[in-house]
């Protein structure tokens, strides 16, 4: 029985290697974009100096030998949250990993374009977080989960000053509001301007961790603000929101109006010449 098992030695190694590389795909899928990636690099590099170490960095090298002695330990400790969520999500969808995040279409930037400029009218205060790259699924676990169509409705109900939810913020990602009633880090800067009040703070800070790009309303002004990669654009007007939305989510501008009437009929001339 094991000579017969011993004659596709090399079928079960290259299965075995097949499966150590789905499993690391996977888990490198699954930490892209995530807080938890950045440590892990932050480890590398640690097993880099402790190589070089050993060259004649003496009090490195033990000091750095005795903190990656434990190396397991150290993983479970950083990563428990992460092994947590991964295995749920096996256990929920084993094959089916999210292998990339679709782009928010322009229909829904409109869709929240329209319901932060009605707020803005109102002088209703709201946040509204959009994932880009980085994922923000731990602040969508705090908060009320929804998943629902990106709407005007829907997005102005939440932030309504009756509803228990308007507090917080709301996350949208893969072209769905996955939550609202979500609280960010607040930024602890002291050289802000002490007119940013706690929801431009709520904003700053969790753009200063990702890559997510967040729209502010005031409840006290009414005024409109955009904040990406830790800083912030105020006193914006609908279509100075839709525009940089457009240029930050990636998403192609559509030419519009007379330009575009003149460019269409240029291509056509083009066109007949040749």
């Amino acid at each position: 029985m094991f000579e017969s098992l011993d004659n596709f030695r090399y079928l079960w190694d290259t299965v075995d290697i097949l499966l150590i590389a789905v499993i690391v795909y996977y888990f490198l899928k699954m930490i892209e974009g995530t807080r938890a990636a950045q440590v892990l690099f932050g480890l590398f590099i640690l097993f880099i100096l402790y190589h070089f170490s050993q060259r004649g960095l003496f009090t490195l090298n033990w000091l750095l030998g005795h903190f990656l002695g434990s190396f397991i330990l150290i993983i479970v400790i950083l990563f428990q949250n992460d092994i947590r969520k991964t295995l749920a999500a096996l256990g929920r969808r084993p094959f089916l990993l999210r292998f990339s995040k679709p782009k928010i279409t322009e229909t829904y930037i409109d869709e929240i374009v329209k319901a932060s400029s009605y707020m803005s009218s109102k002088k209703i205060g709201c946040l509204i977080a959009i994932e880009r790259e980085n994922s923000l699924n731990d602040y969508v676990e705090i908060g009320m989960k929804l998943d629902s169509l990106v709407s005007i409705e829907l997005i102005i109900s939440i932030f309504n000053p009756s509803s228990p939810l308007h507090d917080g913020a709301i996350v949208i990602g893969n072209n769905r509001i996955l939550s609202a009633g979500s609280f960010f880090p607040l930024l602890t800067d002291p050289d802000l301007e002490l007119d940013l009040g706690s929801r431009h703070r709520a904003a700053l800070g969790i753009t200063s961790e990702t890559d997510t790009v967040v729209i502010i309303v005031s409840e006290e002004t009414g005024i409109m603000s955009l904040s990406y990669n830790g800083e912030i654009i105020r006193g914006l007007d609908s279509a100075s929101l839709r525009s940089n939305l457009i240029e930050l989510l990636g998403l192609e501008r559509k030419e519009v109006g007379f330009n575009s009437y003149l460019g269409n009929l240029f291509n056509k001339l083009n066109s007949v010449k040749k």
